[in-house]
């Protein structure tokens, strides 16, 4: 399969509601080109108006709702109609294997045995549309030249006869879906008496489901089995009428038949014990089933111990699970760890290890399951080019699997001699936007045999995982930027103050990407040293940016002998030339200890705390102006303090004391509380312990600052 090219979307076609009256050009077109192919389903697609988008226009052979997620596709789809309109070829899928490997979104919801023929409706000048045809599982894995060619041709000729109604702009007809209709001389013979009588002889139900799912026919034998009255099935569907066929794995064997028109059965429970056989046998026109009695089968289930796996690989349901569990993930662990949560139990393997590849070598990136860590190593470092499955796999985007030890070992001698407890493994490639991005490797604690569905599933698993660790992983880069974009910003240590005990406290927010605008320092200036904490809004790494210049500018002014109140209209100044359109909360102080007083300025911060040593704990009423890069003319007044010695100031960001379902007032007791019964103890262990009783000390939507200042006592 070629890889998707980034090629120009097509030139737009008319829309279709200006294209053609008269015959169903579409229906008649759609229907003589799965004759003449011998395929038992297809679709016509035609470009939207003023948009990059197929819409699906008519449908042949199988209920639309069995496509529903590709009614409406974008161009720039992993879909093969996409594909096909954006590189204006034939596009074929073999079977599951080959969907499975390079449409994984497809395999996921439509895991069945089945080929697909795509192409473009264009012509020199404009491209019209797509359609799709398929044939059941027995279809050879190659298109033969004679589809080929007859594909190719009836596509160009439908084309034209677009181009030409576009041209003689006709508006177009609705045309209804085409699903087979019974033969005549079978739908007469059903309903004659001697039809009834023989159906009536049979010793087993039968049941007969039309290509929606619904009953058109059932005996008795078959009513009294399913528990229902035959007048009460007919018109429904059986998962739904019966109760306790209401199972997505029942319903999925139904669209496993109809797609792959290949026969396939099941067993189900009638309660209270009853084991009841289905057999279904798929035609153009719908499905007939055969239901009687599983004996043999219940006998084998209570033999079979309880938590023996299902014999579907995954079903539709945890197929959904699956992919809303893999969206969640945000860093490559959670990757790793969903997983083995949720793949794992899934697919029946015990250990996982997800492998990405950096500079032309696989490395570790997670393991889960592994019970020596020895045996994990033998996969990390390996250069790409070296003969290792993992490396293969990655190379090749071909998945390998190994039924058992001597599998692998007969293929790959002496590349893994440490035990690691696992006879059979599955190396799947990790391919995301057509580039590959890892390795997934999954170990089974006893040989396994992979049978052709079970290979597809996990293929198209893989390719979800993959998408999956490509996001985590950029996620992870930008983490680690921000980080260290903060950590570089934010002073490595503080400073020592004359006459002036100082500890601080920075914990990042535990929402989004755990990063904010949050700042302190400490600025060792002659004669009075100066203290600054303030917030800049957002939690991104503009917020850290914005934040580093405001430091930077308040260590500026600071130095250049500014008393507080113009340090502070300095700095608000600053944020607006800046451009940056974010604002900021401010406190700054100028210490004075000597004398015993602080100067503070604030700009919009949650007001200071001060502990006299006597323990009396109150809430500084400061003045005040408003946030940083508001308003170029405003005032910042200044507020002087008594700092007698023994005197505590706790300054903090909003982030310590807001939460959800909290009141500030109360927040602000409770800190007060705190700091009140603190006594004497070091401002180290005091500022952890505020931060650890903080509101938001576990689920944090806004990151928390911490700036403790105590006026030293003589001696």
């Amino acid at each position: 399969m070629v890889a998707v090219s980034e090629r120009q979307a097509p030139p737009q076609a008319p829309a279709p509601t200006e294209l053609w009256s008269g015959r169903p050009l579409l229906s008649l077109s759609l229907a003589s080109m799965m004759e003449h192919v011998q395929a038992h389903a297809g679709a016509v697609y035609l470009m939207a108006p003023d948009e990059p988008v197929l819409e699906m226009a008519v449908m042949a052979g199988l209920p639309r709702a069995f496509v529903a997620p590709w009614e409406r596709i974008g161009l720039s789809a992993p879909i093969p109609v996409s594909e096909a309109v954006r590189e204006g070829r034939l596009v074929w899928v073999g079977g599951e294997e080959d969907m499975a490997r390079h449409y994984p979104r497809i395999a996921m919801v439509l895991p069945y045995a089945f080929s697909l023929a795509a192409l473009p409706l264009a012509t020199a000048d404009a491209t019209y549309g797509a359609v799709f045809v398929t044939w059941p599982g027995t279809h050879p894995p190659a298109l033969s030249d004679h589809e080929r060619e007859h594909l190719t041709r009836a596509c160009r000729l439908l084309a034209a006869r677009l181009e030409r109604a576009a041209r003689e702009n006709r508006p177009p007809l609705h045309e209804p879906d085409l699903l087979a209709v019974p033969e005549p001389d079978v739908a007469s013979t059903l309903g004659s008496v001697e039809a009834a009588r023989m159906v009536a002889r049979l010793p087993y139900g039968l049941v007969s489901l039309d290509l929606h799912g619904q009953v058109v026919f059932a005996n008795a034998v078959a009513a009294r089995l399913l528990g229902a009255g035959a007048d009460e099935l007919i018109g429904t569907r059986l998962w739904a009428s019966v109760p306790w066929l209401n199972d997505p794995v029942y319903e999925d064997r139904y669209r496993a038949a109809l797609i792959s028109q290949q026969p396939t059965s099941f067993v189900a429970l009638r309660p209270p014990g009853d084991w009841l056989s289905f057999r279904l046998f798929p035609s153009m026109t719908g499905l007939t089933v055969c239901i009687g009695k599983a004996r043999a089968v219940a006998e084998m289930e209570q033999r079979t111990p309880r938590d023996e796996k299902p014999s579907r690989l995954v079903t539709i349901s945890q197929v959904l699970s699956l992919s809303g569990a893999l969206t969640e993930a945000v860093g490559v662990q959670d990757v790793v760890q969903l997983v083995a949560d949720e793949v794992c139990p899934a697919v029946g393997s015990q250990g996982v290890v997800i492998l990405g590849s950096q500079a032309g070598r696989l490395h570790v990136l997670g393991q889960r399951g592994y019970p020596n860590p020895r045996a994990v190593d033998q996969f990390d470092d390996a250069p790409l080019m070296k003969r290792t499955p993992g490396a293969h796999v990655l190379r090749t985007g071909v998945p390998a699997f190994f039924d058992s030890r001597q599998q692998l070992e007969h293929l790959y001698p002496g590349r893994y001699e440490t035990p690691d407890g696992f006879a059979a493994w599955a190396f799947l490639p990790l391919i995301a936007s057509g580039r590959p991005v890892g390795t997934c490797v999954l170990a089974y604690a006893q040989p396994h045999v992979f049978p052709a569905s079970e290979r597809a599933v996990l293929t198209s698993l893989g390719g979800l995982i993959a998408q999956a660790l490509e996001r985590a992983r950029l996620y992870d880069a930008k983490h680690q930027l921000a980080h260290g974009l903060q950590a570089a910003l934010l002073p490595h240590s503080l400073v020592r103050l004359p006459g002036i005990e100082a500890a601080a406290r920075y914990l990042p927010a535990t929402q989004g990407m755990e990063i904010g605008g949050d700042f302190y320092d400490l600025v060792p200036t002659r004669p009075f040293p100066a203290a600054v904490i303030g917030d800049v809004q957002g939690h991104n790494v503009t917020a850290a940016g914005l934040m580093g210049q405001i430091r930077t500018g308040v260590r500026a002014f600071t130095t250049g002998g500014q008393p507080p109140e113009e340090v502070m209209s300095s700095t608000n100044r600053l944020v607006i030339d800046l451009g940056a359109e974010l604002f900021a909360s401010c406190l700054y102080l100028r210490l004075d200890p000597a004398r015993e007083q602080a100067v503070m300025a604030r700009a919009g911060h949650p007001p200071p705390l001060l502990r006299r040593p006597d323990g009396r704990v109150r809430v500084l009423d400061l003045a005040g102006g408003p946030l940083l890069g508001i308003d170029a003319t405003a005032t910042y007044p200044r507020t002087e303090v008594g700092l007698t010695r023994g005197s505590l100031l706790a300054l903090y960001t909003d982030g310590l004391i807001e939460a959800p379902g909290v009141d500030i007032e109360d927040a602000l007791a409770d800190l007060s509380g705190l700091l009140a019964a603190a006594g004497d103890q070091p401002l180290e262990l005091l500022a952890d312990e505020v931060v650890r009783h903080c509101v938001a000390s576990h689920e944090r939507a806004d990151d928390v600052a911490v700036l403790l200042l105590r006026a030293q006592s003589e001696g």
